[in-house]
């Protein structure tokens, strides 16, 4: 895990653990099939966007998409995510991008069709770290050239 630009006086070992704790959560959640853990794992008005314009807001939103989907589609699947950056912007707020993506069983990697790279800011609550926003997007829909040096991957052809 890398950590950048965070704040110096919050940057624990056990603050960037307790705020990295939020992707175990949701990773566990699906490990479970468990879409009220799931769900659980967001603030009240947390945010779910996923590739596909998909837009859930609230925590009942989110469960009843999650309960659908680990029910259906995803049913035997896990969530692979690692936390490859984890920046501290203020006390109790971080920023959190992980690369990782959706395992069907028997996988132990994740195929590119299913790799993901997801953004989540995640706030403490209470002594809780909770995810308020959490975005995804394919990595197969490959990267957009603008011109300027990119460090993501290159389109998939």
């Amino acid at each position: 895990m890398t950590v950048t630009d965070s704040t110096p006086d919050l940057d624990t070992e056990a603050v960037r653990a307790a705020a990295g704790s939020a992707v175990d959560r949701v990773v566990n959640a699906w490990a479970g099939g468990d879409a009220d853990a799931f769900a659980a794992a967001f603030t009240a008005s947390g945010t779910m966007v996923l590739s596909g314009d998909r837009y859930f807001r609230g925590r009942e939103d989110i469960r009843a998409s999650m309960s659908m989907a680990l029910a259906g589609p995803f049913k035997g699947t896990r969530l692979a995510d690692e936390i490859i950056d984890l920046r501290l912007l203020a006390p109790g707020v971080a920023v959190v991008t992980t690369d990782g993506g959706i395992l069907v069983p028997g996988e132990e990697q994740v195929a590119w069709e299913r790799a993901l790279r997801s953004t989540w800011v995640v706030v403490e609550q209470d002594g809780d770290w909770l995810i308020a926003a959490f975005q995804n997007g394919r990595r197969a829909d490959g990267a957009v050239s603008t011109g300027a040096a990119s460090t993501g991957a290159a389109s998939a052809g």
